[in-house]
């Protein structure tokens, strides 16, 4: 019997079929072996899809149908639809345009800031620049690869483990809090909660533009967009493309040409607030991969061009912060929530707005 697919195995194929434009492709056309099992004797036809889901527990039916649509599954040779109906002697084949790469964890002394800690999670407060789990790409220097560090004296704690570990993620330029799970009881308490929608979660975010209302709610399906790979879409409610998502918005400071909100997810899909924003007119300030990098509010003179460009260099990714995260604690019961400060770079952005708002200096300007 073969193992199960890698953690990251399908990580880079977009639940719309394909791969993704940052999974590393060098395009020579060549497929790599990453997986093989044959069907056993006794097995009564069943969707390939299925059959794989069952085999490999921790990768999603949805990213496999992707793989299979991708032509990424193979069986006897030939790639499949996520339909095929697989028989008896089968040799089913996962086949990957990259060279299988060596997805183990390995534990790196890179400082992490702990906001809390027991013996069953932890709460971190990662700072923007960190991805979160190896990847294509980013194999070393990861947040999951500190934790096994700090934590490579506990012999419960298995980083390459699936039961144990990241219960949720956030973008890599994007700072904040995340829980981290020390047991498999505790990962299975808290992924329920995530799953039902029951945890706190709210964002800090600077967007551009002046939002009128002072709070709303935003609703739409988020994809993979199909015209650049690197960034998500919003598509209409029922459309059956993507995966439902639900951001509540309410505004917190105006400033004029930028709005600071406070983000609080209902759902958690990729670049969920990022997308969302950017579908109702907002993207948020210095996010480059949704347009937010272009000055698209304020004036046309050089005084305030200079003045935008200084809070780029100021803050120089997407301006949103997970500011706070609750959920019951999977021993004791009790409700948890944490808090975490702005960091450096977003509350020096902040302060510039506020003093622009005030009506700032020429010296100010061009600081």
């Amino acid at each position: 019997m073969a193992e199960s697919f890698d953690n990251d195995e399908l990580e880079d194929i977009d639940l719309d079929g394909g791969i993704s434009a940052d999974s590393g492709d060098d395009g020579d056309g060549q497929l790599y072996e990453h997986w093989k099992i044959e069907v056993d004797a006794g097995q009564a036809p069943v969707r390939i899809d299925k059959f794989l889901t069952e085999k490999n527990p921790h990768q999603s039916r949805n990213r496999i149908q992707s793989a299979a649509d991708a032509g990424f599954i193979r069986v006897n040779g030939r790639p499949v639809k996520s339909n095929y109906k697989v028989r008896p002697g089968d040799v089913v084949t996962l086949m990957l345009d990259r060279p299988k790469h060596d997805t183990s964890i390995v534990p790196e002394d890179i400082p992490l800031a702990v906001v809390y800690e027991d013996d069953g999670l932890m709460v971190i407060n990662k700072p923007a620049g960190m991805v979160v789990h190896p990847g294509a790409g980013n194999f070393t220097g990861t947040l999951i690869n500190a934790v096994a560090y700090y934590l490579k004296d506990l012999p419960t704690f298995d980083a390459n483990s699936p039961e144990v570990g990241l219960v949720h993620r956030i973008d890599k330029d994007t700072s904040g809090l995340l829980v981290v799970a020390k047991t498999p009881e505790a990962k299975t308490c808290l992924g329920k909660q995530f799953f039902n929608k029951t945890t706190h979660r709210s964002y800090n975010a600077l967007v551009w533009g002046n939002i009128v209302d002072d709070e709303g709610r935003i609703e739409g399906n988020i994809a993979r967009d199909p015209r650049n790979r690197l960034r998500m879409k919003v598509f209409a409610p029922g459309s059956g493309i993507g995966k439902s998502a639900v951001t509540h918005y309410r505004v917190l400071e105006r400033f004029g040409y930028t709005t600071l909100v406070e983000c609080r997810l209902e759902t958690g899909r990729t670049h969920q607030i990022r997308a969302h924003m950017k579908h109702i007119g907002h993207p948020l300030f210095g996010d480059e991969t949704y347009g937010g990098t272009e000055i698209l509010r304020g004036q046309r003179s050089s005084t305030y061009k200079a003045f935008i460009q200084n809070c780029f260099k100021l803050c120089p990714r997407q301006a949103l912060h997970a500011r706070t995260l609750g959920f019951v604690h999977p021993v004791s019961g009790r409700q948890m929530d944490f808090s975490s400060e702005w960091p450096a770079d977003f509350a020096a952005l902040i302060d510039k707005w506020r003093a622009f708002i005030k009506g700032t200096t020429q010296d100010t300007f061009e600081q």
